[in-house]
């Protein structure tokens, strides 16, 4: 029996983590959850699952489920809430599902506490990864990845040597606007951006996956999850979301890993690692597929992935300007406030305007994206209105 602590609850990674954990209730124990603001959602957790502990993002929010599940669960909130539910006693597997930077100090606290990661949260590795894989050798904790694409490659490297590897190949779909060109994207609407091919994601994803944004973290990720240099990590696009990523050794060899575009099975994987399970997601028929398509990115078509090529290649604090502008700029874009092809024109302007920090430590990190996140919110106000 697994006790496992989960982050981001109530969203699109959390509800499929839940969704596994309930079809699986003899290996696993939901002991820990964070949530947000819906407390409709929550209420149903606590009512299924009776987790020793909550937290809320707010302090009124964490008030009132106090009132209506006292005796049933702990109710914290805020940022310590978040780290209490990193390190419950009581759970050996973390669960990082949720959205944004706030998930990188739950994460350091849980490898301290020698808890295996099962990582979401992109933005942990994006703005922190050599702090963060340097602790998790320190204290011999596996991080053990939950994106599609990572664990595919993660499965794809098992019982492999480091040496042998030639390159890692990340596939994307190309999301919502694959078949747009740059002049066709000028006045594309939210609902438009929303519509993924392929996958159903929480907002904030799907925006990036339309921007290849997405793909740009994941390379980012790749370097430090599986230490390879950015020369080592291509990306292609792949409409069929079939192939999830595929590493290359340098014998010629090609070694994929294929399933439905369900993320129930890279999530269960992470959560039974080393075992493999049963899931009830859909088989995939090469029959009735048919066929496969690759063809190579265009980094002028999707800037966003070049910004995140450059700035992981320079690296020091240009991924945190880079993840924490990009965060401010899709909520802008989805409030309406900015246009489709603005996303990339603000966080090319807080690149070029920052002046990186080398190897920094977490103060810094955490320091550079708050301001990144005031300058560019008040670049865009200056800029748009």
């Amino acid at each position: 029996m697994k006790g496992i602590s989960l982050l981001g609850a109530t969203g699109s990674i959390g509800t499929q983590t839940i969704d596994i954990i309930r079809s699986n209730r003899d290996q696993f124990e939901l002991v820990a959850i964070a949530v947000g603001k819906n407390l409709e959602l929550t209420r149903e957790i606590i009512n299924e699952f009776h987790p020793k502990l909550v937290s809320v993002q707010n302090q009124a929010d964490a008030a009132i489920l106090q009132r209506e599940f006292a005796g049933i669960s702990k109710i914290l909130s805020g940022d310590e809430g978040l780290i209490d539910v990193a390190v419950h006693p009581d759970a050996n597997l973390f669960v990082n599902a949720i959205l944004g930077s706030v998930g990188l100090v739950p994460t350091l606290n849980a490898i301290e506490a020698g808890k295996t990661i099962a990582l979401a949260n992109k933005e942990t590795l994006v703005t922190a990864g050599h702090i963060v894989m340097a602790r998790a050798r320190d204290r011999k904790v596996p991080v053990l990845p939950v994106d599609s694409e990572h664990s595919a490659i993660f499965q794809c490297l098992q019982g492999e040597r480091q040496k042998n590897i030639e390159r890692l190949i990340i596939t994307a779909s190309g999301g919502s606007f694959r078949d747009n060109t740059r002049e066709q994207l000028l006045d594309v609407t939210i609902e438009e951006a929303l519509h993924h091919p392929n996958w159903s994601m929480g907002a904030k994803i799907t925006i990036d996956s339309a921007t290849m944004m997405n793909k740009g973290l994941e390379v980012i990720e790749a370097h430090w999850l599986f230490d390879q240099p950015y020369d080592k990590i291509d990306v292609l696009l792949h409409r069929e979301s079939t192939v999830h990523s595929m590493v290359e050794f340098h014998d010629g060899s090609i070694i994929a890993q294929l399933g439905s575009p369900d993320m129930r099975i890279p999530i269960q994987y992470a959560l039974t690692y080393p075992e493999r399970t049963p899931t009830n997601a859909a088989r995939l028929d090469l029959t009735e597929l048919g066929t496969l398509h690759f063809q190579k990115m265009d980094f002028n078509r999707y800037r966003c992935l070049r910004f995140a090529y450059e700035a992981g290649r320079r690296g020091g604090t240009l991924p945190v300007v880079l993840n924490a502008a990009n965060e401010v700029c899709v909520q802008a874009f989805l409030n309406g406030k900015i246009k489709f092809l603005e996303i990339e024109d603000v966080i090319e302007w807080a690149l070029e305007n920052h002046v990186p920090t080398a190897n920094p430590d977490l103060d810094t990190i955490l320091s550079v994206d708050q301001e990144t996140r005031e300058i560019v919110t008040k670049h865009l106000v200056s800029r748009f209105h």
